[in-house]
Formats: C-alpha cells, structure tokens, sequence
C-alpha cells in the first residue's frame, strides 16, 4: 500500500521530484474506480485529488491513516472540509496557481461570443459565406460585471481593464474599504445583472449561490449580455438558460462547470441545437503551465505535512 495516493492527472514531474524516495500511488483513472479507490486509501497518510473524487463519507472512514488532503485546484464542495477537521486531517488547496488560466479563459470566451465568427467553421467549410451575419461586437468599451471579486476575478478584472473595458463587482463578503475595489466599482447583483455586457462567475457552490443564476436573474440581463461559468456547477440554471439562449434573451454563454460531472450522453442532450453556447470539459484552470504550477504547489504542500 502506498503512503500518497493520488486520484487524478497530475503533472508527473512534480510527483517524481517532490515525493522522490516515498512510497506513492499514481493512476488518474483511480477515480472511477470506487472499490479499488477504497482499498488504496486505507494505508494512505496523504490524498491529492481534483475535483471529481468525493473525499467524504465512506472514502474518509475508510482512510483511517490519512493526515492530509491535496486539491489540484481551489475549490474545495468535494471535500468534507468539517470532517476532515474533526480527524485532523489537513486539507492544502493550491491557491492562486491557477488564476491566470481561469482569467484567460473567462476574457477569450467572452471574445469569441462577442465576435460570434469564431463559430462559424463548420458553415464556412460547407461553402456558406455569413459575413454580415457575424460582423459581431468589440470586447473594448464594453462592461463587464464580476460576481464574486477573490482572487482570480481580480486578474480577470486587470486583463479586461487593460482591454479596454470598464468592471464592476458583486461580493457582500468583500468588506466596502478593502483595496480590492479600487479595480472594480462596487454594485449590487441587480446592477452587474442589468448593466453589464459580461457577466462572469466567480462564487463557490454553496446554498446561497445554487441557481444564483434562475430565470428570474437572466431576465434582468441585456438581451445581448454574454453569461461566462467557470467557477461551479450548479450556480446556473442550466434549463433557464438553455431556454433563454434559444428564445434570444441573450446573446450568449460559455459553461466550463456543470451540474453534473462528466457530462455524458444523455445529460449533454439539454444543449444540442442551443444556439451561441461554448461547452468545455472544466478546463478553464487547466493549460500546461497551470498544471505544472498546481502541481507543484500541492505536491510541495503535502511533503511539508508529511515531514512536520
């Protein structure tokens, strides 16, 4: 049995040269395995996942060595946080090294959907040519309105200042004199919903923020508004705003995050035919240099906990 056990990918490099000399466990694949993946776990002393694997219940019982939790990433509605405190195990989210990636992610949808053209390969490769069609918009002088104003809207707010937009913020939790909103100006959800060509989610998933996002919010956006989700599933409406893409009471939406995950088959099915709708796989945190940094941020983490 191994001393780390680590569920999904991960940058192999890191493994190798953090853990060298320890005894670890490396499939990514391990998380679709739920027996195997609880027999692995009953020697472990450290766990590194990503989002997917369910560190609660049955897998935290069933760990009865394990002192600390590693999450490739920084959210943490997959990890029984209460729980883990109560056995004294620590839990080491990898902070901040994965911003940049989610902000780039959040400016170049918005791009795309604006411009719309960036969707139009498969008509052009059919020998369409619907150039007034999709002479689409300019991302400069546009505004766009964050909800949620941590870490990683702020660098969102930076790119999209430096762009030419102006940025507006949503966060009660965010006190009125932190520094942080000399970046962004401060406005109520019905303002950034109202107002805003952009809308881009920034919240966790929690009671308060499950279908933030209804039918009721997304009637308050411009028609031609532009709705961005890399930050959870479950804060959109998926069904409302599948209804209000293909009825034009918005101009368009990319989802990196969903209720369910991974979208399978059937599931997928609510978004065929939506029109102006970007899907991906929950890889707005995830390019290459992000995963070496996560990575090694995580890695470096859990060795400390080990040798403390």
């Amino acid at each position: 049995m191994a001393e780390i056990v680590i569920t999904e990918f991960m940058d192999e490099a890191a493994i190798r040269e953090t853990f060298a000399g320890r005894s670890v466990l490396y499939d990514p694949r391990l998380v679709d395995d739920p027996a195997r993946l609880l027999a692995e776990a009953r020697e472990a002393r450290a766990l590194i996942v990503r989002n997917r694997t369910q560190v609660r219940g049955a897998l935290l019982e069933a760990a009865g060595q394990l002192r600390v939790v590693g999450r490739l990433g920084v959210g943490l509605d997959n990890i029984d946080v209460e729980a883990c405190k109560a056995r004294g195990i620590a839990v080491h989210p990898a902070t901040g090294a994965n911003d940049l990636s989610v902000a780039e992610y959040v400016i170049t949808a918005a791009l795309m959907l604006l411009r719309r053209a960036w969707l139009a390969t498969a008509r052009v490769a059919a020998g369409e040519w619907p150039r007034t069609e999709l002479m689409g918009r300019e991302l400069a002088g546009k505004r766009l309105g964050l909800v949620g104003f941590g870490a990683i809207a702020r660098v969102t707010a930076r790119m999209a200042r430096d762009l030419g937009m102006t940025v507006a913020a949503y966060d009660p939790l965010l006190p009125a004199d932190n520094a942080a909103w000399s970046g962004a100006a401060r406005q109520t959800l019905e303002e950034i919903l109202a107002g805003s060509d952009v809308v881009s989610l920034h919240v966790p998933l929690t009671s308060d923020t499950r279908n933030m996002i209804d039918a009721a919010a997304l009637a308050r956006m411009k028609r031609d508004a532009i709705l961005v989700n890399a930050a959870r599933g479950g804060v959109v409406d998926e069904i409302a705003l599948v209804e209000a893409l293909k009825a034009g009471r918005l101009g368009g939406a990319a989802l990196d995050v969903f209720e369910r995950e991974p979208v399978d088959a059937a599931y997928g099915a609510r978004f065929a035919g939506v029109p102006n709708l970007i899907l991906t796989p929950h890889v707005a945190g995830v390019t290459d240099e992000s995963n070496v940094r996560v990575s090694s941020v995580t890695a470096q983490a859990v060795l400390r906990h080990l040798q403390a």
